[in-house]
């Protein structure tokens, strides 16, 4: 999968996709990630990238000459038959919440071009000519995109065969499957006296799933009881979740 980030600061994002699973893929082929200077499309001796807003107002813009001219040669680099199918993405604040919904539709391309936001903002032209896609990652505000890009880039990649070792993983995980994810535990059985369930260490894989399930449910209606109103709930889960409380408004 292909990853083109068009960003002021492309050095520091190269070090940060530099390590562990990401880097990993990245050296094998499966990923491949550019990120590009958005200076390098300006056009005088300074490699001017912003400008004061028209109207007054505190804070740079980020001009559209530059970053029409990255996206541009960024697309130029897509086969013909991958580019319309690629989104082109803005991290911003004022974009809709990262969630599974939207990885899920990024994993589904074929590659994505991430413009990292900066300063007050982007000229509005930017977002009316350019972008597919404006993704924040929550409510708050970064110094710049990098970040952002870097978590798209993460959430998205992990959906990539051969990217993390086990795709079942992969589906069981927090938020992916619908719901928060069970307890986990390892060795050693006991720990400064807290010792690992014996349902666990029973071999009993059927009742095994069955906690596991029921753990899962549980952690979901105590932390995110949003979740559960558009979780792939069972009967069997429903019934269970009522028993301790729940309110299923669906049935």
């Amino acid at each position: 999968m292909r990853f083109q980030i068009l960003t002021l600061f492309p050095d520091a994002l190269r070090a940060l996709a530099g390590y562990s699973i990401i880097g990993r893929a990245i050296e094998s082929g499966l990923l491949l990630l550019t990120a590009t200077d958005i200076r390098a499309f300006t056009v005088d001796r300074h490699g001017t990238a912003d400008d004061y807003q028209f109207g007054g107002g505190p804070g740079m813009v980020l001009k559209p000459e530059p970053v029409f001219a990255a996206v541009d040669d960024a697309l130029a680099a897509i086969p013909d038959a991958e580019r319309s199918a690629t989104p082109v993405v803005l991290t911003s604040p004022q974009g809709h919440t990262l969630n599974q919904a939207i990885v899920d539709e990024f994993a589904a391309a074929p590659g994505l071009i991430i413009i990292c936001g900066h300063y007050a903002g982007v000229d509005e032209r930017i977002r009316a000519g350019l972008i597919t896609h404006e993704v924040s990652i929550g409510d708050y505000v970064l110094t710049g995109g990098e970040l952002a890009a870097l978590v798209i880039i993460d959430a998205v990649s992990r959906f990539v065969p051969g990217v993390v070792g086990s795709a079942e993983n992969v589906r069981e995980d927090s938020i992916t499957s619908g719901l928060l994810q069970h307890p986990l535990y390892t060795r050693p059985a006991e720990f400064r006296g807290q010792a690992v369930p014996e349902i666990l260490r029973s071999g009993n894989h059927a009742e095994i799933e069955r906690w596991r399930r029921r753990q899962s449910l549980e952690r979901t209606l105590r932390m995110r009881p949003d979740l559960l109103d558009t979780a792939p709930l069972t009967n069997s889960d429903r019934a269970y979740l009522a028993g301790l409380g729940w309110n299923d408004d669906a049935a």
